[in-house]
């Protein structure tokens, strides 16, 4: 939101000599009129956030240069560069590119990488935007940017409506056609005689895509120069002699999550780091070194935050960390837990979990809890309003108990160090998801030999 901030910064002096730069989230290449008035950078500091596939790429290819023809806006801030994470939370792929799989090592070099190239190989940090127009005659745009030291780069875009839309903001209707483009080149760049080309033309499925390709380059006559061009390209045109797509081998395979994975939290990385493959939604959860207890239990992962942070979409209010395959259905999930909090502690692991991200609260799955206070209760929510089944287990804080959690078809059972405590609990609503641990509230509790095992 460019306001209230750009208004209360024309009113108020101090404030606008202590603020350099004004971000909006998904502006819609649009800005206002306060916003530009304060002359102060303007930044779309969150953006894209979009399928990373060739619409991803188009909406890319055009944010890109019209946040600056439309909105004066000098910098685009990806969110988010890599897709790290369960594709099936919120936003799967939404990356420039994607590497979701640590355990196989596959990754994907996805398109809006190559349409991030034509505009990052050939600028460089102090570069800026020249005040030309930008807007094509018959649809898309261009833009300009130099060193001040008489080098020039050029990016034309001509994007459909149909083909760049980003997943926010609603974009309205607009007609871009072929065309015949003409350039002139002014001032210090009338003399430039040859400037170098690149292309990008997407196919969005009816053909195959050209990514990023090297074409001969375009000769200027008086400072002139004309392309032709369709509808969904990407071109550049630079004085530099900078540009490579380079080679990358090919990534390891795909492969799902391990059905039977374990993990003893042994350090393999520094105190206070993430666990492999443990995606948390709510809470941090982190290796620790258990120096109070000499037992078995000296290396293990702890839930660190214990106060609820300020928070955004529909956090939870319990701390809770996702892991494998969200197209689990039967699991064995066994793991030691130790509570902390000697008054209203508790701590769980789950299985089916099919919520995470901005719908954390909303997760649904079958979650076997334990409490300080020697109770135990079944739930089929993260919320714990949906209760299965409730009983006493005699289960202490600060002693370590081992919780094992069996879920096949229909049917949920439960064990406490080894021995039954729970049966013949009836699954009514999610049919398959996460494996998942975590507490009661925002509270200090520990984990230990985690294990699950799917068929």
């Amino acid at each position: 939101m460019w306001e209230p901030i750009s208004f209360f910064m024309m009113v108020d002096s101090e404030l606008h000599k202590v603020v350099d730069i004004i971000g909006a989230h998904y502006p819609g290449t649009k800005t206002v009129a306060n916003a530009i008035a304060t002359q102060k950078k303007l930044w779309a500091s969150e953006d894209y956030s979009t399928f990373n596939d060739e619409v991803g790429a188009g909406c890319w290819a055009r944010i890109l240069n019209q946040n600056y023809v439309n909105g004066n806006m000098t910098s685009t801030i990806a969110w988010n560069l890599v897709a790290s994470y369960y594709e099936d939370l919120p936003f799967g792929r939404d990356g420039l590119m994607t590497a979701q799989e640590p355990w196989s090592g596959y990754y994907a070099v996805e398109d809006p990488i190559w349409i991030t190239a034509h505009t990052t190989q050939f600028t460089h940090p102090g570069w800026h935007y020249l005040q030309v127009d930008g807007h094509l005659e018959d649809g898309g745009s261009y833009v300009a940017l130099t060193d001040g030291l008489g080098n020039l780069t050029i990016i034309i875009e001509t994007m459909t409506y149909c083909h760049s839309q980003c997943i926010r903001p609603p974009l309205l209707p607009f007609i871009v056609s072929p065309q015949k483009a003409t350039f002139y080149l002014k001032g210090s760049f009338h003399k430039v005689k040859i400037l170098k080309m690149w292309y990008t033309k997407l196919g969005f499925k009816s053909a195959n895509s050209t990514l990023f390709h090297p074409l001969p380059p375009v000769k200027v006559h008086k400072g002139m120069f004309s392309l032709n061009l369709e509808v969904d390209e990407i071109y550049t045109l630079t004085t530099l002699m900078a540009g490579r797509k380079g080679t990358y081998p090919d990534p390891p395979q795909s492969k799902p999550f391990p059905s039977n994975y374990k993990d003893d939290f042994n350090i393999r990385n520094p105190p206070f780091s993430e666990a492999p493959h443990f995606a948390d939604q709510t809470g941090v959860f982190e290796y620790f070194v258990n120096t109070s207890d000499p037992g078995d239990h000296i290396f293990t992962l702890r839930q660190v935050v214990v106060q609820r942070p300020i928070t955004w979409a529909s956090d939870a209010d319990q701390a809770i960390s996702i892991i494998g395959d969200f197209k689990w259905v039967n699991v064995t999930i066994t793991c030691d837990v130790y509570i902390e909090h000697l008054g209203n502690g508790g701590v769980f692991i789950a299985g089916r979990v099919n919520n995470g991200g901005i719908y954390v609260r909303r997760s649904k799955g079958l979650f076997f809890w334990v409490f300080a206070d020697g109770t135990y209760r079944v739930t089929g929510d993260l919320s714990g309003e949906e209760v299965l089944m409730k009983g006493m287990s005699g289960v202490r804080a600060r002693v370590w108990h081992t919780l094992t959690l069996n879920l096949k078809g229909s049917s949920a059972s439960g064990s406490l160090n080894g021995y039954p405590l729970w049966e013949n609990v009836t699954l009514s609503e999610t049919s398959h998801g996460w494996a998942a641990i975590g507490t009661r509230s925002f509270e200090f509790a520990q984990f230990d030999n985690f294990h699950v095992e799917a068929s």
